[in-house]
């Protein structure tokens, strides 16, 4: 059997969702048609969005299904939201997702990176004085800033609810990416003050190729992403992913994991390392972080190799984010952080999720000590 600790890049799905899914399969209209066939699809699509509406605290009308995260935070981060010219900065923070980091439709001059604080939290005052300082300097000219809810990488938690108030005390649209967080923390879009919202399926064993982006606020002039039929209010045309969307919806209204024993087999998992080898870092490890997430680095040591390592282990874990085309790159948020470079060079992130075991944990410490023993060794020997 193998230990399956890569939850941060997808969940295995669960059974809610595959019986949602196989359900809806079983359909075959359109959900654009206005015969019986059609309306039992369109009713399949509108309960998903009543489903996830629910979770958000908003209203189902203030959701567009998307193909996932990805082409949901591409359509946030428009020019165009407020008509006319549009924003003229997007703000971001430095560890945000890649599909945020690239700027969406913003070109690269009218992008600005917020500091974030050595555990990888955005520094609030730095943030109030650059939305204040574009405010100044334009006269009041609106402005976008993009901050993520949780990190993919490190699990750490950011500011959303201050960072949305301090956008909107300097008259800014405020977009959080959530797909992280999404199932893993309580995501209330009127707590949390965004104007757009980003959520996904498949982080937390919903189906992957279904997203959503929650528009909150009644008034922007939205930007369409895909002209054609008209489909999601005219916002992203194409025939909806029936089938997908259905096990997303599953996913929303089904029980969320127990992430408080998520939490204790994280922690047990970290104390044993720690025993083994004391040098080791755990990054973000003294910010709020998701309940699942470990990102553990020991300086000296190759993130490729203990991949490797750890694989023919029958482990499964990732070195940061997993959208590099299975690359094991230098990770821009550890960067951003200022951690040493050998730090970034050697760590690997293990997440968690709702089907995670104790002989899960039990193999990737096993795994991971006769990894470290063989790096222990050659360090010795040097």
């Amino acid at each position: 059997m193998r230990a399956y600790l890569d939850h941060n890049a997808t969940s295995p799905m669960r059974p809610e969702a595959r019986e949602a899914m196989l359900a809806a399969l079983a359909l075959s209209g359109n959900a654009s048609s206005v015969h019986a066939e059609g309306r039992a699809a369109r009713a399949i699509v509108e309960t998903a969005r009543e489903q996830i509406a629910a979770r958000l605290d908003c209203a189902p009308r203030q959701l567009v299904f998307t193909s996932g995260g990805t082409e949901a935070n591409v359509m946030a981060l428009s020019p165009a939201w407020l008509g006319g010219g549009g924003p003229g900065r997007l703000f971001i923070s430095a560890v945000e997702h890649a599909s945020v980091l690239q700027g969406g439709r913003f070109g690269a001059d009218q992008t600005a990176k917020l500091a974030v604080d050595a555990e990888g939290v955005v520094v609030l005052e730095t943030a109030g004085q650059a939305f204040a300082a574009w405010h100044d300097e334009t006269g009041g000219a609106p402005f976008l800033a993009s901050v993520m809810l949780a990190n993919n990488e490190t699990g750490a938690i950011q500011p959303v609810a201050e960072l949305a108030a301090l956008a909107h005390e300097f008259g800014g649209l405020f977009h959080c990416d959530a797909v992280q967080a999404f199932g893993k923390l309580p995501v209330d879009a009127a707590a949390l003050g965004p104007d757009l919202l980003t959520i996904s399926a498949h982080k937390v064993g919903g189906p992957k190729g279904a997203g959503a982006l929650a528009i909150l606020r009644d008034d922007l002039p939205v930007a369409t992403l895909l002209n054609g039929g008209g489909q999601e209010s005219g916002y992203r045309a194409g025939t909806e992913n029936i089938a997908a969307i259905a096990g997303f919806g599953a996913i929303a209204e089904a029980a969320p994991p127990p992430w408080d024993r998520i939490a204790m087999l994280r922690d047990r998992l970290e104390a044993d390392i720690a025993a083994i080898a004391p040098e080791r870092r755990v990054l973000s490890g003294n910010a709020p972080r998701l309940a699942n997430t470990s990102l553990l680095a020991v300086a000296g040591m190759d993130a490729e190799t203990i991949l490797m390592g750890l694989d023919l282990a029958g482990v499964a874990v990732s070195a940061g984010s997993a959208c590099s085309s299975g690359k094991v790159a230098p990770s821009h948020v550890l960067a951003a952080m200022g951690a040493a470079p050998e730090l970034g060079a050697a760590a690997i992130r293990v997440s968690l999720g709702w089907n995670t075991g104790d002989e899960d944990v039990e193999r990737f410490i096993a795994a991971w000590k006769e990894v470290y023993g063989r790096f222990a060794e050659r360090r010795r020997a040097a």
